[in-house]
């Protein structure tokens, strides 16, 4: 093989780190879970409080849909969709097809936020959102919403650098599937 074509070998994550991005992931559960109760308890529906005066406010807002209240009325619908998601997530990490300690903490995340939403959905109806920007005209958002948002960052940044090289494109019996 040419000097060129040499790639160095993927890290692959340990056990531990599975371990530690599991950890992780139940972490974010707990705090959305924790500060979606502690806003609904401190503040009435619509109530506002201020976090970063000019940035960021807290407001409690029953959202029955997703970002600015798109499939709004729509609970099963993305609970299902929600769910088939984190599925997924859990199933590559299970049968190790994500094996790179940041596309492994990528998946934790972005599933960790999904369940969050989904107990939200499931015990009450609607998603509990409590963080809106004052500077932009964007959708109040929560704990939840920022993992996923933050492990789908980290998920391109894996794609992008990592996945090739994870086998990521390579069939169980070692055959490339790239096209071309």
């Amino acid at each position: 093989m040419s000097p060129e074509k040499q790639t160095k070998p993927i890290a692959r994550a340990p056990a531990w780190w599975y371990a530690l991005s599991v950890l992780a992931g139940l972490g974010c559960i707990a705090l959305d879970q924790w500060v979606k109760r502690y806003v609904s308890a401190t503040l009435p529906l619509d109530g506002t409080a201020p976090l970063w005066p000019g940035v960021v406010e807290l407001r409690t807002v029953h959202n029955y849909g997703a970002a600015w209240s798109s499939f709004s009325g729509m609970r099963w619908m993305l609970t299902l969709a929600t769910s088939a998601i984190v599925i997924w997530m859990v199933t590559l990490l299970l049968r190790k097809r994500v094996r790179h300690p940041l596309g492994v903490l990528a998946c934790c995340i972005v599933s960790a936020g999904g369940l969050g939403n989904i107990l939200d959905r499931v015990r009450l109806g609607y998603v509990v959102d409590m963080f809106c920007f004052q500077f932009m005209d964007f959708p109040v958002f929560n704990v939840a919403d920022i993992c996923i948002n933050i492990g789908c960052a980290l998920g391109v940044v894996y794609y992008l650098l990592y996945y090739d090289r994870d086998g990521g494109r390579e069939a169980e019996d070692g055959t490339d599937r790239s096209p071309g």
